[in-house]
């Protein structure tokens, strides 16, 4: 029998449907989000967030910072690179699953746009976030293959936080079956580039072991639960004694980025 669902291409000859109904629904709602969250406003400068500079983070489904960056350019065009598949290194490097984002935060600095000394502010204000991410993380660790500039810390200035998932889809989404299945495809992937390439930075591996080490608690809860047992806390796997400094990059990395 001929398939006659959505996506049949047993279809007589028609129109060629709009590029942006061609997603699924999730990915979709998931871009919608994205886009209302980019329209809103900051509050400080009056600037729509997608043309503010600053610094941003994501978080998964259970509200754990699994990454913080920043932009020169505007969080519309950064987080676009991120978001929609187009080229950055988290996601060359297939560090980061735009899958497991469920919340995005942003901390513009738009006073900062004509300051001499830019740079180095937004720097500071980077690795305070990541700072904060480190400290808020129950693994002690995110997914950054490169560690911020060390810098003083400061205050950060007002951040906005939004939702990503569209609530109807959410509990699918957010089933741990479905989470452990893109963890470990992630984890797949990322070790596939460190095979392929042979040589990549020590952050990238550190993060391989990150990646392994959220799979594991992730799989442990679900097995605890599926035995009727408390679930096992993050604690139970050292994660700085598995892969050491989180705080400032060592001087191997440095090497290896020049």
């Amino acid at each position: 029998m001929a398939s006659r669902g959505v996506a049949s291409y047993n279809e007589p000859d028609h129109q060629p449907p709009v590029k942006s109904s061609l997603p699924t629904k999730f990915v979709q709602g998931f871009r919608q989000l994205l886009k209302d969250a980019l329209g809103s406003t900051d509050a400080a400068s009056g600037r729509q967030l997608r043309k503010c500079i600053g610094v941003y983070g994501f978080y998964d489904y259970d509200g754990e910072p699994i990454y913080v960056g920043q932009t020169l350019e505007s969080f519309g065009i950064r987080i676009g690179r991120h978001m929609t598949g187009q080229r950055s290194d988290t996601l060359a490097y297939r560090i980061l699953d735009p899958f497991e984002v469920a919340e995005v935060e942003f901390w513009p600095t738009e006073d900062l746009r004509n300051d001499g000394s830019r740079k180095a502010k937004i720097d500071a204000v980077e690795y305070s976030a990541y700072r904060w991410a480190i400290d808020h993380s129950k693994y002690g660790a995110i997914l950054n293959e490169k560690i911020p500039p060390v810098s003083a810390i400061v205050g950060l200035p007002r951040s906005y936080r939004f939702n990503l998932v569209p609530e109807n889809m959410r509990e699918e989404r957010e089933h741990p079956d479905v989470r452990i299945a893109r963890r470990a495809e992630t984890l797949a992937r990322v070790s596939a580039v460190a095979h392929e390439r042979g040589e990549v930075s020590p952050g990238l591996r550190r993060v391989i072991v990150i990646q392994a080490v959220r799979l594991a608690d992730l799989a442990a809860a679900r097995m605890a639960y599926a035995e009727g047992r408390v679930r096992p806390s993050p604690s139970a796997i050292n994660v700085n004694a598995l892969v050491g400094n989180v705080l400032e990059e060592s001087s191997v990395d440095d090497a290896s980025d020049e």
